[in-house]
């Protein structure tokens, strides 16, 4: 038995999968814990670059897209941990993310599943880290124009408490409590899963928390574009949701069954405000090597970080993992976020740096 199983399902984001590989390594150091990669038929090199770069990973290559908690399901069903963390690919943790977590873990009692603070590429907190129940008045409220009840907004960012619904892109729990539950309902190819893994859960009597105590990035938006099949896929995602769990009021549900069918038609993506190309590059580094590489490839000057208070507005920031700690990336970012700067991340050992500039993005990869 290990005291930890990191389960993450990928799907074509090969160069953001081995900067979260390389990151949850660097977590579980002192940890006696295994890391299990679900692939769900990805048409890039995913599944080779985990065999060739991490051998010690356990990967299961699906021959087909099998959806998020399918996978998630059959990561779990060989997982040895006591504990499970179900992880996006598109993500990268701190060197202190699991051993808080199974240090608050193990002193609550009936703790059922555990959410992080979340922020995006630049550094924006995303509310859906902790989020309230979607009642069917909560949730026509979110889909025709105001989500202020669909989030937990009387608990800060940093503070630790009990909420109702936390987001799939993490998800810490018993392994346990996950098999007691029956894991991911299979009626969700993608979406609303978290919703309703985390209601089962407090169904069962126990409860969810967030824990704002630690932070992780989630580059939003990479595995999936959110197009009109996202938005099919989105809104039958609750359509399910509420069959399952408020069907015993027919006029009740037959309101939302309309309201899901009109927001499919006629929601439109809404666009945030784009952000500008770069005006500057700067560097956090002590490889000046490697510094001297991006700055052929982009063609630019580029500036040593010295002090982040100097940097222009504009300024994209390349910060080393080989000279910093993934908790110094997550910290000078968070640090950031109203300075209008952006960020890509260079991986330890890495010919690639990566990041998103926009939570609505796809992200980009620079190569050197």
């Amino acid at each position: 038995m290990k005291q930890l199983s990191v389960v993450i399902v990928n799907y074509n984001v090969r160069h953001f999968l081995e900067l979260c590989l390389k990151s949850v390594q660097a977590a579980i150091q002192t940890i006696d814990a295994e890391i299990i990669v679900v692939d769900n038929a990805s048409a890039d090199d995913s599944c080779e670059m985990v065999r060739t770069t991490f051998p010690e990973v356990v990967l299961i290559a699906n021959e087909e897209n099998v959806g998020f908690s399918k996978a998630n399901n059959q990561g779990v069903a060989i997982a040895k941990g006591t504990y499970v963390c179900i992880l996006n690919p598109d993500t990268f943790v701190t060197e202190d993310t699991f051993k808080a977590l199974l240090d608050f873990a193990n002193k609550t009692p009936k703790v059922g599943a555990i959410g992080t603070r979340l922020i995006d590429g630049t550094g924006r907190f995303l509310p859906e880290s902790k989020r309230n129940l979607p009642t069917p008045k909560v949730a026509f409220q979110k889909i025709f124009g105001s989500g202020a009840s669909y989030y937990v907004n009387d608990l800060a960012q940093t503070e630790i408490g009990a909420v109702t619904v936390l987001v799939g892109a993490f998800m810490f729990l018993k392994r346990d409590v996950y098999q007691e539950v029956g894991g991911f309902d299979e009626q969700y190819f993608m979406y609303g899963e978290d919703i309703d893994l985390s209601y089962t859960i407090e169904k069962a009597g126990y409860k969810n928390y967030y824990f704002g105590a630690t932070t992780v990035m989630h580059y939003k938006g990479e595995s999936t574009a959110k197009d009109a099949v996202y938005r099919k896929r989105f809104y039958g995602a609750m359509r399910i949701f509420y069959h399952k769990h408020f069907r015993k009021n027919p006029i009740e549900s037959f309101g939302v069954k309309i309201g899901l069918w009109l927001a499919t038609l006629s929601r439109k993506r809404i666009q945030e405000n784009q952000t500008p190309p770069p005006t500057a590059y700067a560097i956090a580094t002590e490889n000046d090597t490697l510094g001297q590489q991006i700055s052929e490839i982009l063609q630019v000057d580029l500036k040593k970080v010295t002090n982040m208070e100097t940097l222009q507005k504009g300024t994209e920031i390349f910060l080393d993992v080989g000279s910093l700690s993934y908790m110094g990336c997550m910290t000078l970012i968070s640090e950031s976020v109203n300075k209008q700067l952006t960020f890509k991340i260079i991986p330890k050992n890495a010919t690639f740096a990566i990041g998103s500039n926009s939570k609505e993005g796809r992200g980009e990869v620079l190569h050197f």
